[in-house]
């Protein structure tokens, strides 16, 4: 029954979905991002934002809710680059509160588990379906990206997942992307890479590998 229930998930998937489909048929291992591919990148920052806020509303009596709105909407606006600072001068906020801001980064304890995209979730479960391998390649803090591995709800797909943390390993995907296809015996023909901006796209193609933007699959 549950593989009926998930063969008919994959049908309506497909239907709307052919781009990715197609790109991947033909492909032994898809690799993916996790930020803004998997899942919003955003899901995580603003939760914690949110933290945060509560932490210096409880050790400097200063209003969470107002903080919130400020981080919410600095980073929609303007993006993370300086933001603690921007935040600090708001709100009069001494520098050692910039430890627990970069802290919580690394570990923090969502409210909230981490969503895939809709149809990212039903594509990830109709490669399981074809036996196709799943590698995540990240870039970014190690500690962090493990940390929203850890609290992404995956519906069971996490013992399916291969991951790397780029940074971690000090090489450029690219080297990542062929270690994985040494390893594996496969040739650049053998693989897709799922990515979100233009840095994703050119290391697939310092390989030949196929790219397919993330958009793409859950637009």
């Amino acid at each position: 029954m549950v593989f009926l229930v998930l063969m008919m998930k994959i049908s309506n998937f497909l239907q709307y979905n052919m781009d990715a489909y197609q790109y991947s048929k033909d492909k032994k291992v898809v690799i993916f991002e996790l930020d803004d591919v998997l899942f919003p990148a955003k899901d995580y920052l603003l939760q914690v934002y949110y933290l945060f806020a509560q932490f210096i509303e409880y050790t400097e009596q200063k209003n969470a809710q107002m903080i919130i709105e400020f981080l919410r909407s600095e980073y929609e606006n303007h993006g993370v680059e300086q933001l603690f600072e921007k935040t600090s001068v708001k709100f009069g906020l001494a520098e050692t509160y910039r430890h627990n801001f970069d802290m919580l980064h690394k570990n923090a304890r969502l409210p909230l588990k981490l969503l895939l995209f809709k149809n990212m979730l039903e594509f990830l479960q109709e490669l399981v379906v074809d036996r196709k391998q799943i590698f995540i390649v990240t870039s970014g803090d190690p500690e962090e990206q493990l940390n929203k591995i850890k609290q992404t709800e995956w519906n069971g797909l996490e013992k399916y997942l291969t991951v790397f943390f780029a940074d971690e390993l000090n090489q450029s995907k690219s080297e990542i992307f062929q270690k994985i296809l040494n390893n594996n015996n496969l040739s650049s023909n053998d693989a897709l890479v799922v990515g979100a901006n233009k840095f994703d796209e050119q290391q697939s193609k310092l390989l030949n590998l196929s790219y397919l933007v993330s958009q793409e699959i859950y637009r």
